[in-house]
Formats: structure tokens, C-alpha cells, sequence
């Protein structure tokens, strides 16, 4: 099985990259635009790529998918009282880890709710689209709180998958009426909308403001409690934790994620902190340009330990209105994780439907995080993935 999973990964590598080197037997997976076009990520201000990078695009990541029954089973490993299965860190209150976690949904656009609120003190944070190149968050809280998260925005359908894998409770600024449906159907209590709750746990007026509503994280448990919902210790192993860096696959200094020319997500690695400054488009007169992110909470840099991509299948039903497969799927999916620096090709999957995302190497063995924060960036599986020069990677986003 081993074999057969190892072979399946190098064959998509080979499969969805040409080959350039750049040093001694360093190889770089790049792709070629179907203009022949690549892309410089050292822009001061930030330019109009898409066009002509994915003017024609083509699938470039298909996951190979294997029956069941040919799926290693999955490794979950014990954690010592304390330490929080989802960073491999030590928490100041071990009671936090009693408790199910706390995931809030978190606006990105419009710009003027930025910066946003309690995004560092997330032990991992979902990134996606949700239509019309723009993307939102859904924050999850475990081993810290934030006394005010937001701005919080509505909720959307690969929300219930997400947290019922992580058996969280999901704050939400309303929904849509299909989707808020759906959310109460598989979540039933645990789906804690604005419209229903007091303040605390979420104050403010006005979920589609940019910066209308927050939430709060203890106080969302504290009311959960006291509604009667089921808050017993969840089981969130399933992530593999080593101090010890990594070698890689090859150089990860920066990931530039383009849903469009005006929607730019950026990480870039800071050898100092030996983490990932979280950048993003901003707007001034003379244009746009790329801005370091902070927590509106305590003027903190955003930064991660670890960054990670997974390449899913979107499903469409409206220009507003997307499902990602992640339940029920088969298979060993492509994934990448970069941290010190480096990045490695990676897959995921989801053995249980209330466990945790499985990250594992190609070669099948538990993928390594850093102790530390994870964001979690989930792309198209068509999703365009270049390297235009050393260290620094590129992916624009597409569909499904």
C-alpha cells in the first residue's frame, strides 16, 4: 500500500508539473500558462496577472482516488494533559481543552473591516471562496480565547463539514435561508447564529456591516452551556507535531494565493519568528498595494507557524453559493505544507466524519507540523500552482 500510495503521488507531481532546475539537484515542479507567460511575485504594487496567466485554464491537480479498503488506517497520537492536539503546544488553561472548540466565522471584504479581530489568537484558521474572488474565514478556538472575533459574518455549507470534523460549535452572523437550513440540520444546537443569541456572546448590529459584529469565544461556550448543549471533551487528535525543521521537498519563503487582481491573500516567512506574516492587498490613491496584516485586538502582526494548502473540488450552485468536498471523499487528496521556510508536498483526507483532516506525506507516513498556529488555505483543485523563481510560490484560484 506504501508503494502503490508513493507511486500515486509522484505520478500527479510529474503529471501536473514540468521540471526546472534551479541548483544542484533541487527540482522545481513549475507550470507553464497556456500564453507561456509567468509571473514575478516582487511587485511593490500589486498588478493584473490573472489575465494572462489563466486566460485558458486546465485541471492541474487530479487526485487519485483509491477504494477504501486500500487506505492505511490512521494514525492518532496521545497528547499529554495540557498540551493542545491542534498546536502540540502547552495551554495556559488546560480546562480550555475540556470543552468543544469555538469556530467563528470571520469577514474579509469588504476591506473596511480590516483588520480583523482575534485572528492570533486562533489555534487554526479555514480560508475559502465564496464567490465573486473574494474569500472569508472560519477561526477556530481552543486553546486560547478572544475576547472579541469578527468582524463575523454569514455562514456557509462546507461550514457543517468543518465543524463537525473538529465537533466545534459554529458562530455565525445568520445565513442564507438554504444554507442556514443545511448548517441546523447537521449541526442542530451547536449552530449558533446572530439572530438568536444575546450579547454576550456576540454583540453588535448588523451582520453584513464591515464591521458590524463580534463575537466572543469564552462567552460562546459559557452560553452553550447554559442553552444544554452537549460540551463534553472532543477527540481532536489526528495532527503529528516535530520541533525538528523539516527538509522539504524544496524552498517555501512565500505563498501568494490570487482569487483576482483585486483579491491577493499573501504569507511570507520571517526568519526571525520562523513563522508566516499574513499580507494582504490594500487600497490607496495611487492603486494597490500589499499591506502586513495585524490583529485589531493587540496591533500583532498575523503570523503562523504553519501554512498549508489543500487542493478540493468546489461544487457551484450559485456565484454565491459553493460546497468543497471534504466528507465522504476517497482517496488521498493533494495538499502542501510549508513551514521554516520550506515546502512539502503533502496530502489529506477524512477517515471520520468527526475527526480531524488527516495530513500524511506522500510516502504515507504522519506530515510533521511545527508546534504552532495552522492556516489552512483551501483552493479549487483546478487552482493554477506556479513557481517563478526560487522559494516563492504563486496559485490562482479556479473551480470546481
Amino acid at each position: 500500500m506504501e508503494k502503490r500510495h508513493q507511486c500515486s503521488l509522484v505520478l500527479l507531481i510529474l503529471v501536473l508539473c514540468g521540471c526546472t532546475t534551479i541548483g544542484p539537484g533541487e527540482s522545481v515542479p513549475y507550470q507553464v500558462s497556456p500564453s507561456g507567460v509567468s509571473v514575478s511575485a516582487t511587485k511593490s504594487m500589486v498588478g493584473t496577472p490573472s489575465a494572462s496567466v489563466n486566460s485558458s485554464p486546465t485541471p492541474l491537480w487530479t487526485p487519485t482516488i483509491l477504494p477504501t479498503e486500500t487506505l492505511k488506517p490512521a494514525t492518532y497520537y496521545n497528547f499529554d494533559y495540557g498540551i493542545n492536539p491542534l498546536t502540540g503546544l502547552p495551554v495556559d488553561t488546560p480546562e480550555n481543552l475540556e470543552r468543544r472548540p469555538v469556530m467563528v466565522k470571520v469577514s474579509n471584504w469588504p476591506r473596511e473591516g480590516r483588520p480583523h479581530a482575534g485572528l492570533s489568537n486562533a489555534d487554526i484558521v479555514f480560508e475559502y471562496f465564496i464567490g465573486h474572488q473574494m474569500n472569508r474565514f472560519l477561526a477556530l478556538f481552543y486553546g486560547e480565547d478572544a475576547s472579541a472575533i469578527g468582524p463575523v459574518r454569514s455562514g456557509r455549507l462546507v461550514d457543517a463539514q468543518l465543524v463537525n470534523l473538529y465537533q466545534g460549535l459554529l458562530a455565525y452572523g445568520n445565513a442564507d435561508p438554504q444554507v442556514d437550513e443545511v448548517l441546523v440540520a447537521q449541526l442542530g444546537e451547536r449552530a449558533l447564529a446572530f439572530k438568536n443569541l444575546p450579547c454576550p456572546p456576540m454583540c453588535g448590529t448588523l451582520t453584513h456591516s464591515a464591521t458590524g459584529v463580534f463575537a466572543d469565544s469564552a462567552a460562546v461556550t459559557t452560553y452553550a452551556i447554559r442553552q444544554g448543549v452537549d460540551n463534553a471533551t472532543p477527540d481532536l487528535r489526528g495532527m503529528y507535531f516535530q520541533e525538528e525543521s523539516l527538509p522539504g521537498d524544496m524552498s517555501g519563503v512565500s505563498l501568494r494565493v490570487e482569487y483576482a487582481d483585486f483579491s491577493i491573500m499573501e504569507w511570507r516567512f520571517d526568519e526571525e519568528d520562523g513563522a508566516y506574516q499574513l499580507w494582504m492587498e490594500a487600497e490607496t490613491d495611487e492603486g494597490l498595494y500589499m499591506a502586513l496584516m495585524t490583529d485589531r485586538n493587540n496591533e500583532k502582526d498575523i503570523v503562523f507557524e504553519n501554512v498549508v494548502v489543500m487542493y478540493a473540488e468546489y461544487i457551484e450552485y450559485a456565484s454565491t453559493l459553493h460546497d468543497v468536498r471534504i466528507v465522504n471523499t476517497q482517496g488521498y487528496h493533494p495538499a502542501l505544507l510549508l513551514r521554516d521556510g520550506r515546502l512539502t508536498y503533502a496530502t489529506w483526507r477524512v477517515p471520520e466524519p468527526d475527526h480531524p483532516i488527516i495530513f500524511e506525506t506522500p510516502e504515507g507516513d504522519s506530515l510533521p507540523f511545527k508546534p504552532g498556529r495552522t492556516w489552512i488555505v483551501i483552493v479549487g483543485n483546478r487552482s493554477q500552482t506556479l513557481q517563478p523563481e526560487g522559494g516563492v510560490w504563486e496559485i490562482y484560484f479556479d473551480l470546481p
